[in-house]
Formats: C-alpha cells, structure tokens, sequence
C-alpha cells in the first residue's frame, strides 16, 4: 500500500470521528503548551542574565587591577604595576582579542550654579567603539586628537545647587543642564580648588590667599540613552579617548603629580603615566578562565563573570529540568488519552481490520495506518499548543513589562518551537505503537466475525 493511501486513509478516520479526535488533540495541546511555557521562563530567565552581564561588563571581559597585596617590606620599584609593558605583554597572547588600559581621575564639573564630581574613565577608541553604548545623543569620543567626554545616563542626577542645596537626589529637582550643549567647565586640580575655597582670606595675619586653580571647558562627544531611574555599569562614569587625555592631563599638571598617580621615594611624580585598571577582551568565553589565570599567575589582581556564569547556567538548568518535568505531566496524561483514542478506534474498526488482512494487506501497512493516526494527532496538537504557547509567552511579557521589570520572563526560541512539535509527534507515535501491534495480531476471521 502507498504511503500516500495511508495517509489518506488515517486524515479520513480521524475525520469520521470528529469529537474524540478533538478532545484528544486538545490533551496533547494543553500539554505541549505547558512543557514549552515551563521551559521558555527558565530560559527567559537565562537570557535576561546573560544580557544584564553582556551590559554589565560582558561575558569574555577580564579587568586587570595592581595587586593588592603590599606590606612595609616591599619596596617601590617591585611593585606590579600597571603599565605599557604590561598592555603589550596581555596583547600577545593569541586568546587575546583586545587590550585597553583605563585611566580614571575624579574632577569637579561645574554648570553656572551646578556641581557634580564626575569620574572620568580613559580608553582606547577600540574598546570604547567595542562596549556599544547605547546613545542618546551624539557619538563615542574615538578621536585622538581631541578630548571629548561622554557622559552616562545619570551624570545629569548627580549635579547639586551650590547656592540652594537642591538636587534630584535630594528633593527630586532635574537640573536645567543640557549635557550635549550647555557650557560645562572641569577643574582637574580638586585638591587647590577646596583649598582656595577653605582660605579665601589666609590663615592668618599676611597670609596670602590660594590660588583657584584653572578651568577648563569640557566638550560633549555624546551623551548615553537611558533615564534617571536606569542603573547600568557606565550610567555613573564619563568616558574619553584615553590618548587625549593622557595629553591633557601632562599639560595641566606639568611638573606636578596627577592626582592618583604614584610618587617616588622621594616624593617627585614618576615620567610614566600608570594606569588604574586594564580592560582585557578574550577571543572566546572558553578561553577567559585560561587567560586570567595566566595574568592572575603574573602577580596582578582579575576579575570576570566567568564564575558567575557558569554558576548562574547550572542554577538555570536546574530550574528549567524541574519547570520542564511539571510540564511534562499534563503531556503524559495526553499520551494516555492518546493510547485510550487509538484502542477504542481499534475496537471499532475490527472487521475493517479484518477485511484488510482477508484481501492481503501486509501487517507493516496496518501498523502503519495506526501509527499515522497517532502521530497526526500529535503533530496537529503540537502545532496548535505551539501557538498557544507564543500567546501564553506574549502575556507573560507583557505583564511583566506593566510592572516596570525591563527583562523577558518567557523566550521561546525557534530550536524550542521545532522541538516541541517534533516530540508531540514522537509522543503520539509512541503512544499508538502498543495499540498498532494489538492490531496487527487481531485473526482476521475473529476479527470480521466479531466486526
């Protein structure tokens, strides 16, 4: 017999009787549907912490601190340090993909009667164009020949009112201050610049007054898109293109330490600039452990999500095991109700069995022709519970959107979908196989007698 005959023949049984073949369908939709929602919210919430970690210092970043550990023993000239040399060395390993280093300062930025202390973080334009900020307004400072700042999305909450005290954080004001275009001015030398304020006048009889230092104009590259309430990793800082800034920096404070730089033993600024912090780029997630143990060996201090995702992705496997057994439940209740369907068609097409033996229908055709009608109803089922599914996710998100969470509780991907479908129709195939071989041993004689 033909495979098309056979499908023919199981669309028309399942079509003869209508309510039963619905009602079961129905069991096998409802099933489906709940093992894929079951799943989808582990994964939801998988993906969301993925994505909060790729924005919170991605999933192959490694910082590069100077370590720590120093006592009175330890003399300045062996001291790790962060420096050049050590960018080099980082940047010739093959599981590197990219090296920054990070040079921080805190300054004071002034607009009329607005302060703020501001921490502006330098790096390469390479790894600045790679963290993919997303604007508001303007574009990443790449440049190197000018500096420019970009300024994170709660830089505008941190200015306060000199004169009245007023600001967001303390009475809710947003100030009148647009960061893209309004004149803000930076003092660099924050030491001289509270010095001259607390000795206006000297500090005593023929003191002579301290000198403000100067103030220099800051230009805006862009500014990065989020509101006030929206907490990231950069909404605090502002970022510049670490060339300029090194640049600037010398000129201001020629012959004097930059603030945060180490002095020697003698108490003079050291020619070299040293850095804060490295920013290391590994070329594959497998590949970060490798390579931060292999600094960490050289003496400096690492950090990465490499332990908090491998943490978090068994933790989420556990969750989507459990939610996916839950699930489970209602599809094995389905797979019985199939079981049920298929031997009570079977009973009642007794003699049609019967008249199929007698003329010579092979035995593989008749297990066929069952199984079909199994596996028919698994797949119309599966299809249908998936877009039961997709609504049911939608809601999910939806409401959870309406309670002010930015994260997706329920994903289903496209692997999941396809899945899905496909265990549905392996469920009913397997659910009608015992009913099939029953079939397939009923005597044709009893069977057309009996019919």
């Amino acid at each position: 017999m033909r495979i098309g005959d056979l499908l023919l023949m199981s669309i028309s049984s399942l079509w003869k009787r209508k309510v039963r073949t619905v009602l079961t369908v129905l069991g096998v939709v409802i099933g489906t549907a709940s093992i894929v929602v079951m799943v989808s919210l582990g994964l939801g919430l998988n993906r969301s912490t993925m994505q909060n970690i790729e924005e919170n210092g991605g999933l192959t970043s490694i910082q590069v601190w100077e370590s720590g550990n120093f006592d009175s023993e330890t003399s300045d000239k062996d001291r790790k340090r962060l420096d050049d040399e050590l960018v080099k060395t980082i940047a010739a390993n093959p599981h590197v993909e990219l090296v920054s280093p990070v040079l921080s300062i805190s300054v004071l930025a002034k607009c009329g009667a607005y302060e703020n202390n501001l921490d502006i973080r330098g790096m390469s334009g390479e790894a600045l164009a790679r963290m993919n900020f997303p604007l508001a307004s303007g574009e990443v400072p790449l440049a190197e020949d000018t500096l420019a700042f970009l300024y994170g999305n709660q830089i505008l909450a941190g200015f306060m009112n000199s004169r009245t005290g007023s600001g967001y954080w303390m009475d809710g004001t947003i100030p009148d201050i647009d960061l893209q275009n309004d004149a803000i001015f930076i003092i660099y030398d924050m030491d001289s610049y509270y010095n001259s304020q607390g000795n206006q006048g000297g500090s005593g009889a023929g003191a002579a007054a301290v000198k403000p230092p100067k103030k220099y104009i800051a230009q805006c590259a862009g500014v990065i898109d989020g509101g006030l309430e929206t907490y990231k990793s950069y909404s605090w800082s502002v970022y510049c293109n670490i060339v300029p800034m090194e640049a600037h920096l010398k000129r201001i404070f020629r012959g004097k330490a930059i603030p945060g730089q180490p002095l020697t033993a003698t108490g003079k600024p050291y020619k070299e600039i040293y850095y804060n912090e490295i920013y290391v780029e590994a070329d594959d997630m497998e590949h970060v452990a490798e390579v931060q143990k292999w600094i960490t060996d050289m003496g400096y201090q690492t950090s990465s999500n490499t332990e908090w995702v491998d943490s978090t992705k068994k933790q989420y496997g556990y969750i989507q095991a459990v939610l996916g057994g839950i699930g489970a439940v209602s599809l094995i209740v389905a797979a019985i109700g199939i079981t049920n369907t298929m031997m009570m068609s079977i009973y009642e097409r007794t003699k049609e069995i019967g008249v199929m033996k007698v003329i010579g229908c092979d035995m593989r055709d008749i297990r066929s022709l069952f199984l079909l009608e199994a596996g028919f109803i698994g797949l119309i089922g599966g299809l249908v519970g998936i877009g039961f599914s997709f609504l049911i996710s939608l809601v999910i998100n939806r409401i959870v959107a309406g309670m002010g969470m930015e994260m997706t509780l329920s994903y289903i991907p496209a692997w999941l979908a396809g899945a899905s479908v496909v265990f549905a129709v392996f469920v009913g195939m397997a659910s009608g196989f015992f009913p099939a071989l029953r079939a397939m041993r009923l005597s044709p004689l009893a069977a057309i007698r009996r019919g």
